[in-house]
């Protein structure tokens, strides 16, 4: 059995953020997720995809967003429970008895929620022989793309992802953006930034074409894709990428007694709790007016989260807010050395 202040569930960005400022404030958190490793939907799906709206960084890898949060709670030692689901969560007095698949029991009077969208796995291909060429030709993330430098790439998709990955991959393999439509559903920028790249003959565009069917036997020799008026096309290619969107799936999230609306969490934007009190959800599992799925509002859900759970974890303590850089508690805590 471990005791501690908050029990966060799920290890992404917003939920090591969250671990940094209850540190802060001296509460001590553990961390479950259901993944094998930290870093959550940046490490399991865009490792290496950049990202340009954390502030004051112009541009970071999750992978390395994820490296620098960690960096920086490494004064607060939180032990990250991995391979873990949460499967039951009861009421015990004043605290919360949370038990995980591999029976492993928390008890604390407060739990974060930060799990993102839940247990997710991508759309997958649904053509005969998809499916024995998965992670051997086929594949649904990128986790290291020089792996696919000097490659003959075909990528499937008409969002952000797709669009994104094409242009990334463009610059060191020959890459084909094939999509069901001729609108994308990405960003109107990008996808211009990819039309000029097509007229320069730098990426070739394929539209509206779906798979037809995978020609290959160890590896995948070619694809065949077929247009909505019955044109069938051969392309020769070595991997073929898929980014179709996730398949969401809250798993045992929705048995808790949760005000659950479309499969997101219901929270106030006072303190992020949910309808039962000691129970918070940031990040883009909740949903509120106004809502931005993006990881700097998780930031800052995960900060007035924090400063709620204090009341619950030291109930005879008054909060004082302090800032980091005048707050001798806070810089201690953090393990900061002062010059003489």
């Amino acid at each position: 059995m471990i005791k501690t202040d908050v029990l966060i569930i799920g290890a992404g960005p917003v939920g090591i953020f969250a671990v940094h400022q209850l540190g802060i404030i001296g509460l001590k958190a553990e961390v479950v997720d259901n993944l094998d490793k930290i870093g959550g939907q940046c490490i399991e799906l865009y490792p290496d995809k950049p990202i340009y709206d954390i502030p004051a960084v112009p541009e970071c890898t999750g992978e390395s967003l994820t490296q620098n949060l960690l960096d920086q709670i490494k004064p607060f030692k939180t032990n990250f429970h991995l391979g873990e689901r949460v499967e039951e969560v009861i009421k015990d007095k004043n605290n919360w008895k949370v038990t995980t698949n591999k029976k492993k029991i928390f008890i604390a009077p407060n739990i974060i929620i930060a799990g993102g969208v839940g247990s997710f796995e991508p759309r997958k291909f649904s053509i005969k022989d998809a499916e024995k060429f998965d992670n051997r030709g086929i594949f649904y993330s990128i986790k290291d793309k020089n792996y696919f430098k000097d490659k003959k790439i075909c990528i499937f998709g008409g969002g952000d992802s797709a669009l994104d990955w094409a242009i990334d991959l463009s610059k060191l393999s020959t890459v084909t953006l094939i999509h069901r439509r001729n609108e994308f559903r990405g960003a109107k920028h990008t996808e211009e930034i990819a039309r000029k790249l097509e007229k320069e003959g730098k990426l070739k565009i394929k539209t509206p074409y779906q798979i037809n069917s995978i020609e290959g036997d160890d590896k995948i020799k070619s694809i065949s894709i077929k247009s909505e008026d019955g044109k069938n096309e051969k392309i020769e290619t070595d991997c073929i990428l898929g980014f179709f969107g996730l398949i969401m799936k809250l798993g045992p999230i929705a048995e808790w007694g949760l005000n659950l609306d479309k499969k997101t969490i219901p929270v106030n934007t006072e303190n992020f709790q949910t309808n039962k009190e000691g129970i918070f959800a940031i990040g883009d599992i909740c949903s509120y007016p106004g809502k931005l799925k993006l990881i700097l509002s998780g930031f800052h859900e995960g900060a007035l989260a924090a400063r709620a759970c204090f009341k619950l974890a030291r109930p005879n303590e008054k909060y004082r807010f302090e800032f980091t850089t005048t707050s001798k508690n806070v810089q201690d805590r953090l393990g900061v050395k002062k010059s003489d």
